[in-house]
């Protein structure tokens, strides 16, 4: 009897002890957001309405309609006059660009991003154990991750990934990467840099899917420090509740909307088809219905589904009526306090907050960084965490919901909940105060404008220079 009583004891206490070595091995699995540095350029770098009409002028290949086409676009853009360009658009070299061009532009952010974000939490660049470099539209040999490192020189061992074409949603990608290699590896340090070059992707020609993106993208980066170490959780900005990513790259409308191809004349753009917002929705329906589960709660959850079988025992008998009852909106303030959504346009923004039922104070950090950065791809997402950080918005407990879109066409979103209360200017520090301004309004329709009036039988160059 006494041998059982020291079994089942045993067995017990083998139990408790399985128990608490998982749950003690996924508290080493956290995420945990330590800093990040978004790039300020030089003002020497800032493209105003008077420069961004001498750029246009200098792209011979355009006509009066593609002068009125890029004026529309732009005006109805959200973009203000303080966004940034690569210098090789000041040099008037945009439409023959180098490798040396593309690298400077590169480097330049690298130099100083990085090196801020680690001087900011007295870290050496000995210590990072995980480099993830995400640029979509350039690639070098070496690789600008093999560059980082040969500038940093930091250690044989550190786990590399330099990603690739994967357009706007990439940073949440490589957070994504991260977080699957702290699952496996305990106490340890990753760096993720995030970009676009501009340099060598000036669009030439003048198809007009092509051209808009000339207009839209502007220069900016992100460098992110993440940990898995326990210790230093309270220290931490963020921590990764989930992530999740959705890719419909499988259906061919998808994959054609947002693509790297040759016009007719063989001139190398971006084309962005008139189907891209529909491909978006999908995308974006899609990843909420994953996401949704795992960030409201069950209260909020449960009251959708209820409210969607009611429609649809109703909707039978309006059917006769040859009405349709409206559809049940799910409400996602119940589980999210603060909305970070990618700076794709004023389009986007609008569509998003729409379809999430947001304000005009919830859509405000993304409406405002599209007017001071423009949309600077795969980085635009932590503007906007920073506008949000500089206003005093993010207090502990918090949540933020990050939703981005690139290429491919994919969807990714990521929930994060604020440890501890931030109030860090970051690149908003010294011009926070300036904004919401009074208008968003940008001056091109003022100075521009006379374009809209002229015919095109008796339009000519000279008229514009």
């Amino acid at each position: 009897m006494e041998f059982l009583s020291i079994l089942y004891a045993l067995s017990a206490l083998y139990f408790i002890f399985t128990l608490w070595k998982r749950y003690d091995e996924k508290r080493d699995q956290q995420c945990y957001i330590l800093d990040y540095e978004c790039h300020k350029p030089t003002d020497d770098r800032k493209l105003d309405t008077e420069y961004s009409g001498e750029i246009i002028k200098r792209t011979k290949n355009l006509g009066l309609l593609e002068y009125q086409f890029l004026l529309k676009a732009i005006v109805s853009s959200g973009i203000g006059e303080q966004t940034y360009a690569p210098r090789i658009m000041f040099d008037c070299r945009e439409s023959c660009p180098t490798l040396e061009d593309s690298i400077t532009e590169m480097e330049e952010f690298f130099h100083d991003s990085i090196q801020k974000v680690l001087d900011k939490q007295g870290l050496s660049s000995s210590q990072i154990d995980v480099l993830v470099v995400n640029v979509s539209m350039f690639a070098s040999v070496p690789s600008l991750a093999s560059r980082i490192i040969n500038h940093y020189k930091m250690r044989e061992d550190i786990k590399v990934y330099n990603l690739s074409g994967m357009g706007c949603s990439a940073s949440l990608i490589s957070v994504g990467i991260v977080r699957s290699i702290f699952k496996t590896n305990k106490n340890i340090y990753a760096l993720v840099v995030t970009s676009e070059s501009l340099s060598p992707n000036w669009y030439t020609g003048n198809a007009r899917s092509m051209i808009l993106a000339n207009c839209l993208f502007r220069s900016g980066g992100c460098a992110i420090l993440l940990t898995n170490k326990r210790a230093l959780k309270n220290k931490a900005m963020f921590k990764l509740n989930c992530l999740v990513r959705t890719h419909h790259g499988a259906k061919d409308e998808s994959y054609g909307c947002c693509i790297q191809q040759e016009d007719e004349q063989g001139r190398l753009g971006f084309h962005l088809a008139k189907h891209l917002p529909k491909a978006a929705t999908r995308a974006f329906v899609d990843n909420l219905r994953e996401i949704s589960p795992k960030i409201l709660p069950i209260g909020e959850l449960v009251r959708f589904m209820l409210a969607t079988f009611l429609r649809k025992l109703r909707q039978s008998s309006s059917n006769k009526l040859g009405t349709t009852l409206p559809k049940p909106v799910i409400n996602f303030k119940t589980g999210v306090d603060h909305f970070c959504i990618h700076t794709g346009g004023k389009a986007v923004i609008d569509g998003i907050g729409k379809s999430l039922g947001l304000t005009e104070h919830d859509l405000e950090p993304a409406r405002m960084t599209l007017h001071r950065f423009g949309n600077t791809s795969a980085s635009s997402l932590w503007y906007v965490l920073a506008y949000m950080e500089a206003k005093k918005r993010l207090k502990k407990g918090d949540t933020v919901l990050m939703i981005s879109f690139g290429a491919g066409f994919k969807c990714n979103s990521c929930f994060l909940e604020v440890v501890r209360d931030l109030e860090d200017g970051n690149v908003w520090k010294d011009e926070i105060a300036m904004y919401p301004p009074k208008s968003l309004t940008n001056p091109f329709m003022e100075k521009f404008g006379w374009l809209q009036q002229e015919d095109p039988s008796t339009f000519k160059l000279e008229n514009l220079l």
